[in-house]
């Protein structure tokens, strides 16, 4: 196991420093980095995907490359504008409902990604499941007003009775995500037609198989989102948007673009809003100059032998 450490460009999701590890295999390196925060029980199906990855066993793509959205944090609306224009895609998702901030700024920043996209651009947010119904349907309406419509909103209130509630009240197609990655039952979302889009990640969700069996299942249109991972992370995420049968949105893999530096020979970064459909090559240099601190070495080793222990103690 190689555990890296790598700072990123602004802070996001409430880190500075991205934390991770690489496993290797017969079919190369996979990718495990759970959220620091994050307890054995919930790390295990991330190290599902990351044994997947390393054995090579990905389905056949269908597609050799895969559109792609710019990534906004929650940042003030000039830094807003030049993320979307050196970003180079045609599709923006903008972290909205940043605690400590008002929807003034969430509309400010909307505002600014719209003029940076132009007319023809699409703008999706974000809000981490952070708004009650009310403000959820006052948010959504503004937002709406401010981004001269928006494609979705994903996941505007955390529970999935919530989201069925908001799905009512606005005219904005809802997404999912904490509602199906984090849920007892992903399931709940359909049964309840609380989305419009479901956004499957390969990592929380145990694979690009497992994720691909929820797709069938869940009966709607998916949108592949990242993890903020490495290129070698991304790319698992990259092997399901190849391999889904239709994938009528741009998906959330262009996130390498938010760290400062990377694992691998030639990143996946988005050209004119794509990313092309391959495995990357590890650069052992970078590997090397990336490696995290011996004492978050020791971490991530304890880490791992508490998931193994809740592998073990499951179910065959």
């Amino acid at each position: 196991m190689r555990v890296w450490s790598i700072p990123l460009r602004t802070r996001f999701r409430g880190i500075t420093v991205r934390e991770g590890a690489l496993l290797p295999g017969p079919g190369g390196w996979g990718e495990w980095s759970p959220f620091l925060e994050y307890d054995a029980q919930v790390a295990e199906a991330w190290l599902r995907c990351a044994v997947e990855a390393a054995a090579g066993d990905w389905p056949d793509p269908v597609r050799d490359r895969v559109p792609v959205n710019v990534t906004v944090p929650a940042v003030g609306p000039e830094r807003a504008h030049e993320i979307v224009t050196a970003g180079g895609c045609a599709t923006a998702k903008v972290k909205v409902a940043e605690p400590g901030q008002s929807v003034g700024d969430d509309l400010a920043r909307v505002e600014a990604v719209r003029d940076a996209l132009g007319p023809a651009g699409r703008v999706r947010v974000d809000a981490n499941g952070a708004w009650s119904i009310d403000e959820a349907v006052a948010a959504i309406r503004q937002l709406d007003t401010a981004a001269g419509g928006l494609e979705y909103v994903e996941q505007p209130c955390a529970s999935v009775e919530e989201l069925a509630t908001v799905r009512r009240a606005v005219d904005v197609p809802i997404a999912a995500d904490e509602s199906i990655r984090r849920a007892a039952d992903p399931y709940r979302v359909r049964d309840l037609d609380a989305a419009d889009v479901a956004v499957l990640k390969v990592q929380p969700l145990g694979g690009v198989r497992a994720c691909l069996r929820i797709a069938e299942d869940i009966g709607l249109p998916v949108v592949v989102s990242s993890a903020l991972e490495t290129s070698v992370g991304i790319a698992a995420g990259v092997a399901l948007a190849a391999a889904l049968p239709e994938l009528p949105y741009a998906c959330g893999l262009a996130t390498v673009q938010l760290l400062t530096a990377d694992v691998a020979t030639e990143p996946l970064l988005p050209v004119d809003g794509w990313l092309p459909v391959r495995r990357p090559d590890v650069d052992e240099d970078a590997l090397d100059a990336l490696a995290a601190q011996p004492d978050r070495v020791a971490h991530w080793e304890a880490r791992l032998a508490e998931v193994r222990d809740v592998r073990q103690d499951r179910p065959m």
